[in-house]
């Protein structure tokens, strides 16, 4: 049976509700909401039936257990998440900004889950799981990269697969053994998940059409490249597909790029045709930037359903 896995940050995410340029001044706040982009992709995996669990750690605290009630209420195994009764619990306070960017401060690398290390009870974690999924925000501690690479092994040597988003910010760019973790991951990534200008952060090429055949002739066998509001497009050897995207009010975008994979990656471990797989993925990503919170948007089955019915025929170019 399937089972997928993530490893990396839990934490709350706390949202200014005035447009601002930081935290320079006293803002009105909303929040907590249970947030980290894994924790994200694995509770969306976990709302569409599939086996989920997660690696992480969290303090005893209120923050923590946001989390822990969250993703086991949508079908995460979170035996997986250490909990430091001395620790505290990561969290990332986040303003928009007046076009539309955001602006945060988190406190990751010095909370629990800036300390996750490959404990026993990790591995035996690990050993259930037949799929990786690794997030480039969580390789922000050499412990972290540990583990992500214990599981990257472990994975890969009983015939499983490995999805790789880098989802940077250029918050953590520079943490140390950063750029070494990343390509080595996506030397043994299968699925390949950029936004955007990430698809050239790994290649010589720097046209769309010549980055994609460069990556793929390294060995991967797919590559979704997320675009936001206007879509994204799939490739593989064979073929290559673009979805619109499905048009929504947006609230708040947090979090649907994390929906999306989740999404894709599902319906992919699950057998699901290209466009079957992009449609939802589409799907979850647009119902994600819905709701205020950046768990707040993941989605069942049958909301996705609705979503794409409601939406009417969709021209998926390329099929």
């Amino acid at each position: 049976m399937t089972k997928v896995l993530t490893i990396g940050e839990v934490l709350v995410e706390i949202v200014a509700t005035k447009k601002g340029n930081g935290f320079r001044e006293p803002v009105p706040l909303i929040g907590p909401f249970p947030s980290g982009a894994p924790a994200i992709f694995i509770d969306q995996v976990g709302k569409l039936g599939v086996s989920a669990a997660i690696i992480s750690r969290v303090g005893d605290d209120d923050f923590g257990h946001v989390n822990l009630d969250r993703l086991r209420a949508d079908g995460v195994d979170i035996s997986g998440i250490e909990v430091d009764p001395q620790g505290t619990t990561g969290s990332a306070f986040v303003r928009y900004r007046e076009d539309g960017s955001r602006a945060f401060v988190f406190n990751i690398r010095h909370s629990a889950c800036g300390t996750i290390s490959l404990t026993f009870e990790n591995r035996k974690t690990i050993e259930t799981c037949t799929h990786l999924h690794v997030m480039g925000t969580a390789l922000y501690a050499p412990s972290v990269v540990e583990t992500v690479m214990a599981a990257l092994d472990s994975v890969k040597a009983r015939g499983g697969t490995v999805s790789f988003d880098p989802n940077l910010r250029p918050e953590i760019m520079n943490s140390p053994g950063m750029r070494e973790a990343l390509s080595t991951v996506l030397a043994r990534t299968d699925l390949f998940l950029p936004s955007g200008e990430e698809l050239f952060l790994f290649t010589t090429a720097k046209e769309e059409r010549a980055a994609i055949d460069e990556l793929l002739g390294t060995g991967i066998e797919a590559i979704v490249v997320k675009r936001g509001a206007a879509g994204a497009r799939y490739y593989d050897a064979a073929r290559s597909l673009t979805h619109p995207g499905f048009a929504v009010e947006e609230l708040d975008p947090t979090g649907a790029g994390d929906s999306f994979g989740a999404a894709f990656v599902s319906f992919w471990l699950n057998g699901s045709a290209p466009a079957e797989a992009l449609t939802y993925a589409a799907a979850a990503g647009a119902r994600a930037v819905t709701k205020i919170g950046p768990m707040e948007g993941t989605s069942n089955r049958a909301e996705l359903d609705a979503l794409i019915e409601g939406a009417g025929p969709i021209a998926i170019a390329g099929q």
